[in-house]
């Protein structure tokens, strides 16, 4: 199955290629406007699209670390554990024109078992907003079954997130209000 390409987010503001069997969490059950969730059709792997206010008292490295604390703290988890922060290169970004920086991180949450967490954070002061994507990939064992019906749709990788992350475009800067 292909990945879905130039998917509407936001109301059309933002499009970006989501991986095969992406199901809009939406469809079944109430979502936050600033959010659009997304669940594997067949694991129980999510993915996490969010316009939140500009943090701009954390800069860098720091501002990454600051939104995974952040949705630790939300969720109540028992740990949050940071693996890695690596910068994400601009010009692989197609939101490079009007993200200032980017991050991506790896880390660990444990809520009610350990959950891997991945996000990417984009920074768009001139809008002032922070664009959190997270992809959680609850541990293996945790996994829905991938029975021989569901052999033609495997789990998603670090790599479909990569694609979101690097698709993400935008079509209407209107979406942030006046300017």
């Amino acid at each position: 199955m292909e990945p879905t390409r130039d998917y509407p987010l936001f109301g059309g503001a933002f499009s970006a290629t989501l991986p095969p069997g992406a199901i809009d969490v939406s469809d079944l059950r109430p979502v936050p406007d600033n959010q659009e969730v997304f669940c594997h059709r067949v694991t129980d792997q999510s993915l996490i699209l969010e316009l939140l206010e500009l943090q701009a008292h954390v800069q860098g490295e720091e501002a990454a670390r600051y939104h995974f604390e952040d949705v630790g703290g939300v969720q109540e988890a028992r740990v949050v554990q940071v693996e890695a922060v690596q910068p994400l290169l601009l010009e692989n970004l197609a939101l490079r024109g009007c993200c200032q920086e980017a991050w991506i991180l790896s880390g660990k949450q444990q809520v009610a078992k350990y959950v891997t967490l991945y996000q990417a954070l984009l920074r768009l002061p001139q809008y002032q907003t922070d664009f959190l994507l997270t992809f959680n990939q609850p541990p293996p064992e945790n996994r829905s079954s991938l029975g021989p019906e569901n052999l033609s749709l495997p789990p998603w990788s670090l790599g479909d997130f990569e694609q979101l992350v690097t698709s993400l475009t935008l079509h209407d800067p209107n979406i942030f209000g006046p300017q």
